[in-house]
């Protein structure tokens, strides 16, 4: 007999919960093993092996690590995605950095990898496997924080990758053509008052590589006849903090960034300095007016030093449309887990400061990317861990395995009136051809 669709959410949700404890240990397993965007071999092999375990068949080595593995319903219909990243950070000082590299979780992507496995084993209950009318596709991703970008630009020159993050690289590679909608959750510092938060924006981005190019000459004796290249960067950078007044408050924008190469002898004029920035913004067109800033401000600081500045355009991400009617029948699944209380909702116009290439899919898909809270302390900083397993990874596994039995049962008729609704404001050709026109490289010459 055919089960209703509440009691195929009550089988998902036991099937959770008899494994919690396997879980909760793929999570721990991931967060001792950190390691950087394409780079995540263990993390591959661990996740591998899950699926292998739970029966689900995969594909590997996506993107150099990514993994994809597709559970089949009874009948043809859409196909939904469930995403998890698998990378983290340089933060060498968190408790549970790697000592040798000072890589560490300190953005909670292990708790993703326990929540995509929990989804899987959720929906491979064969009752409710069978009364799918579509496909779920599992993607363990690669390489979400943008960072080590002179690697990634190197093995982009290799031919290994196209773009520089991993669902970049899953949308040029073709892994989201048949991906009808998709969805994953991120985890956040704990709420006395929200376990779910919902919609909202995020920033976009690009990066911008600075190479200064000066003269040396002795530091002591002969200053005058070299041309300073930090001096030059200082000077770019002092002009870049000028220009924060001339941001609009509704664009958020952003403008970080870090000296990777300052010099290699004291006792010698600086010949070469080299800046990596960032540029954040609300929409393309904030972030296209902040980005043409700093290359105004970096090549005033040449001018004024007399040295010479080359300027790398990288496109970053796009930022975030999360899908309101998706949204809504995750927030009747999260309701259903914690109570109407605990789950927030952002407005569609209210910005998180930070980016994701989950941006990057909203344009191309309906897609949705909640928080749940249940971890401590400060995304990206020495202090973020988990407090609570059942908050940060249980519970939007069965979250999200509830809303793809929303989406996928009777005839997937949610699932299409969603797409029917939904706008897709861009074609996998125009991405890719976005992204691609953002690449460049420009030298601005004083000598």
């Amino acid at each position: 007999m055919m089960l209703g669709i509440d009691d195929l959410k009550t089988a998902a949700i036991a099937a959770i919960d008899q494994r919690r404890g396997w879980l909760i240990e793929i999570a721990e397993s991931v967060l001792r093993n950190p390691e950087v965007g394409f780079q995540e071999v263990k993390t591959s092999r661990l996740v591998a092996d899950a699926f292998s375990q739970i029966g689900i068949p995969y594909r590997d080595e996506i993107a150099i690590t990514g993994i994809k593995a597709v559970l089949s319903g009874g009948r043809t219909g859409p196909t939904v995605a469930i995403l998890g990243e698998m990378d983290a950070l340089r933060v060498p000082d968190h408790r549970y950095s790697d000592s040798s590299t000072g890589v560490a979780h300190a953005c909670g992507h292990n708790c993703q990898i326990g929540m995509i496995l929990g989804v899987a084993l959720g929906l491979s209950v064969p009752e409710v496997r069978d009364a799918l009318d579509g496909q779920v596709v599992f993607m363990a991703v690669p390489a979400e924080e943008f960072i080590d970008i002179q690697d990634r630009l190197r093995i982009r020159e290799n031919g290994q990758i196209g773009l520089l993050s991993g669902k970049q690289e899953f949308i040029r590679l073709g892994e989201f053509d048949e991906v009808d909608i998709a969805m994953m959750v991120h985890t956040s510092a704990a709420s006395e008052h929200s376990k779910f938060s919902l919609g909202g924006t995020s920033n976009g981005h690009l990066v911008k590589q600075v190479e200064f190019m000066g003269k040396s000459a002795h530091s002591g004796s002969a200053p005058h006849q070299g041309v300073n290249a930090l001096q030059a960067a200082m000077v770019g950078m002092n002009a870049l903090n000028t220009q924060r007044e001339t941001f609009a408050e509704s664009d958020t924008v952003r403008l970080h960034g870090i000296i990777t190469d300052g010099g290699r002898s004291v006792n010698s004029v600086p010949s070469t300095v080299r800046y990596e920035g960032r540029v954040r913004g609300a929409t393309p067109e904030a972030i296209a007016d902040a980005a043409n800033k700093m290359d105004r401000c970096m090549k005033a600081g040449a001018l004024a030093l007399g040295a010479n500045v080359k300027i790398t355009t990288v496109p970053g991400y796009l930022p975030i449309k999360n899908d309101r009617w998706l949204g809504e029948l995750f927030k009747e699944s999260a309701t259903r887990l914690v109570g109407r209380s605990s789950v927030s909702e952002l407005g569609s116009s209210i910005g998180r400061g930070g980016s994701t290439d989950m941006g990057d899919l909203s344009h191309i898909m309906p897609v949705i990317h909640p928080y749940a809270s249940g971890f401590t302390g400060v995304g990206h900083g020495r202090d973020y861990t988990v407090r609570d397993y059942d908050q940060a990874l249980i519970y939007p596994a069965k979250a999200m395995a509830m809303t793809v039995i929303d989406l996928l049962t009777a005839q997937a008729e949610k699932a299409k009136e969603l797409l029917a609704k939904s706008d897709q404001l861009m074609t996998k050709g125009k991405y890719l051809a976005l992204q691609e026109s953002i690449f460049s490289e420009d030298l601005y010459e004083s000598f």
